[in-house]
């Protein structure tokens, strides 16, 4: 059973489920990526958060490894989002950068998300606040690294699977 926030009871979510990991390397953070993109599908949304350099990028590029897709992932955070089409028969990644946004769907309308979203698969960096409204269906990742001076590699991620779409899906495959 959780407990409820300190700021008051948590928004209700019955179908959500975490799985946390520790990755020790930018390498460790790319094959996780791929483990993802063994569970990810069209129609699929995530988002992304941690801290600057927390490996958001490096996470993707394993998910676009791992997804089959053509291009390398970079971030997107100057052109905002990235389309990149399956080699194969799967779904495109589109990887989107929200930093620089500083409004919600309304201002991310110009990408058409919504539009993309029922044949791609959508990687939000900073969409928290932003893009839940496209789907109460997606996986959030927050990535936790130590902060200040430091050269620690080591980062805590946290995936939640919210409503049904996640809701029978095993997120401690991701540990393997």
């Amino acid at each position: 059973m959780e407990a409820a926030a300190p700021h008051g009871p948590a928004e209700p979510t019955p179908s959500a489920h975490s799985a946390g990991l520790t990755v020790t390397s930018p390498e460790r953070m790319r094959e996780l990526g791929r483990r993802l993109a063994g569970l990810l599908r069209a129609g699929d949304l995530v988002l992304l958060s941690g801290e600057l350099g927390a490996g958001k990028t490096t996470l993707t590029r394993g998910l676009g490894e791992g997804l089959g897709v053509r291009g390398a992932v970079t971030s997107p955070t100057f052109v905002i989002a990235r389309v990149h089409p399956s080699l194969g028969d799967g779904p495109p990644l589109v990887h989107v950068d929200a930093y620089r946004l500083s409004g919600g769907l309304e201002e991310m309308e110009d990408l058409d998300l919504d539009v993309s979203l029922p044949e791609s698969v959508i990687v939000v960096e900073w969409g928290e606040g932003k893009v839940e409204e496209l789907t109460e269906d997606r996986l959030q990742v927050v990535i936790h690294r130590a902060v200040g001076d430091t050269t620690d590699e080591v980062r805590r991620v946290t995936v939640t699977g919210l409503g049904t779409r996640w809701a029978a899906t095993d997120l401690a495959v991701l540990s393997a």
